[in-house]
Protein backbone atom coordinates (compact mmCIF):
# COMPACT_ATOMS: atom_id res chain seq x y z
CA UNK A 1 0.00 0.00 0.00
CA UNK A 2 1.58 3.45 -1.38
CA UNK A 3 1.56 6.77 1.36
CA UNK A 4 -1.02 7.97 -0.63
CA UNK A 5 -3.62 5.20 -0.13
CA UNK A 6 -2.96 4.59 3.40
CA UNK A 7 -3.53 7.99 4.29
CA UNK A 8 -7.23 7.49 2.71
CA UNK A 9 -7.84 4.68 4.10
CA UNK A 10 -7.08 5.97 7.29
CA UNK A 11 -9.15 9.29 7.04
CA UNK A 12 -12.07 7.03 5.54
CA UNK A 13 -12.24 4.37 8.74
CA UNK A 14 -11.73 6.73 11.79
CA UNK A 15 -14.07 5.58 13.64
CA UNK A 16 -13.90 1.97 12.48
CA UNK A 17 -12.17 -0.56 14.69
CA UNK A 18 -13.84 -3.88 13.17
CA UNK A 19 -11.51 -5.14 10.19
CA UNK A 20 -8.32 -5.57 9.50
CA UNK A 21 -5.47 -3.11 8.41
CA UNK A 22 -1.89 -4.31 6.61
CA UNK A 23 1.24 -3.02 8.11
CA UNK A 24 1.85 -0.64 5.70
CA UNK A 25 -1.32 1.02 5.87
CA UNK A 26 -0.75 0.94 9.87
CA UNK A 27 2.60 2.47 9.20
CA UNK A 28 2.15 4.66 6.34
CA UNK A 29 -1.22 5.96 8.67
CA UNK A 30 0.89 6.56 11.83
CA UNK A 31 4.07 7.81 10.95
CA UNK A 32 2.88 11.39 9.83
CA UNK A 33 0.43 11.63 12.83
CA UNK A 34 3.57 10.55 14.93
CA UNK A 35 6.10 13.34 13.41
CA UNK A 36 2.80 15.89 13.63
CA UNK A 37 2.00 15.49 16.85
CA UNK A 38 5.89 15.87 17.90
CA UNK A 39 5.74 19.08 16.02
CA UNK A 40 2.73 20.21 17.37
CA UNK A 41 4.11 19.62 20.87
CA UNK A 42 6.93 21.55 20.20
CA UNK A 43 5.20 24.59 18.96
CA UNK A 44 2.68 24.58 21.94
CA UNK A 45 6.03 24.16 24.29
CA UNK A 46 7.20 26.66 22.45
CA UNK A 47 4.07 28.99 23.12
CA UNK A 48 3.58 28.20 26.67
CA UNK A 49 7.23 28.57 27.50
CA UNK A 50 7.16 32.24 25.66
CA UNK A 51 3.82 32.72 27.40
CA UNK A 52 5.32 31.67 30.70
CA UNK A 53 8.34 33.60 30.81
CA UNK A 54 6.32 37.26 30.20
CA UNK A 55 3.79 36.22 32.96
CA UNK A 56 0.51 35.29 30.87
CA UNK A 57 -1.78 33.03 31.91
CA UNK A 58 -1.69 30.00 29.96
CA UNK A 59 -4.12 28.17 31.53
CA UNK A 60 -6.30 27.84 28.32
CA UNK A 61 -3.41 26.60 25.88
CA UNK A 62 -3.05 23.90 28.34
CA UNK A 63 -6.25 22.25 27.69
CA UNK A 64 -6.07 23.02 23.89
CA UNK A 65 -2.48 20.75 24.30
CA UNK A 66 -4.48 18.26 25.51
CA UNK A 67 -7.41 18.28 23.60
CA UNK A 68 -4.93 17.76 20.44
CA UNK A 69 -2.75 15.17 22.25
CA UNK A 70 -6.80 13.19 22.85
CA UNK A 71 -7.72 14.21 19.06
CA UNK A 72 -4.37 12.49 17.98
CA UNK A 73 -4.48 9.37 19.80
CA UNK A 74 -7.98 8.74 18.96
CA UNK A 75 -6.72 8.79 15.02
CA UNK A 76 -4.23 6.44 15.99
CA UNK A 77 -6.27 3.57 17.75
CA UNK A 78 -8.66 2.89 15.08
CA UNK A 79 -6.24 2.28 12.68
CA UNK A 80 -4.26 0.22 15.61
CA UNK A 81 -7.06 -1.70 16.47
CA UNK A 82 -7.34 -2.70 12.94
CA UNK A 83 -3.58 -3.54 12.63
CA UNK A 84 -3.94 -6.07 15.74
CA UNK A 85 -6.77 -7.66 14.13
CA UNK A 86 -4.59 -8.20 11.16
CA UNK A 87 -2.16 -10.21 13.16
CA UNK A 88 -5.52 -12.07 14.80
CA UNK A 89 -4.82 -10.01 18.19
CA UNK A 90 -7.72 -8.46 19.83
CA UNK A 91 -7.84 -4.47 19.67
CA UNK A 92 -8.40 -4.31 23.58
CA UNK A 93 -4.41 -5.16 23.70
CA UNK A 94 -3.73 -1.32 23.09
CA UNK A 95 -4.76 -0.98 26.83
CA UNK A 96 -1.23 -1.73 27.17
CA UNK A 97 -0.68 2.03 26.77
CA UNK A 98 -1.75 2.48 30.03
CA UNK A 99 1.46 1.16 31.05
CA UNK A 100 4.04 3.80 29.95
CA UNK A 101 7.16 2.49 28.35
CA UNK A 102 6.74 -0.74 28.19
CA UNK A 103 3.05 -0.89 27.24
CA UNK A 104 4.48 0.94 24.25
CA UNK A 105 7.97 -1.42 22.98
CA UNK A 106 4.96 -4.55 23.53
CA UNK A 107 2.67 -2.64 21.07
CA UNK A 108 4.94 -1.78 19.09
CA UNK A 109 6.26 -5.27 18.66
CA UNK A 110 2.43 -6.82 18.07
CA UNK A 111 2.24 -4.36 15.39
CA UNK A 112 5.37 -5.17 13.58
CA UNK A 113 4.03 -9.09 13.85
CA UNK A 114 3.24 -10.36 10.18
CA UNK A 115 -0.39 -10.47 9.26
CA UNK A 116 -2.45 -13.83 9.36
CA UNK A 117 -2.41 -15.77 5.82
CA UNK A 118 -5.92 -15.65 4.52
CA UNK A 119 -9.36 -14.72 6.60
CA UNK A 120 -9.45 -14.36 10.44
CA UNK A 121 -12.12 -14.31 12.85
CA UNK A 122 -11.68 -10.35 11.93
CA UNK A 123 -12.89 -10.50 8.59
CA UNK A 124 -10.86 -10.84 5.02
CA UNK A 125 -6.92 -10.40 3.93
CA UNK A 126 -6.57 -6.67 3.67
CA UNK A 127 -5.08 -5.13 0.09
CA UNK A 128 -1.13 -4.56 0.61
Amino acid sequence: MTFGTAISSGASNLTNFSGRSSRSAFWWWYLPLFILSIIVERIVGAVLGSMVADGMSVAGLGLWSWLVAVIFQLLIIGVGCRRLHDSGKTGWLQLLLIFPCIGNIILIILWILPSTQGDNQYGPKPAE
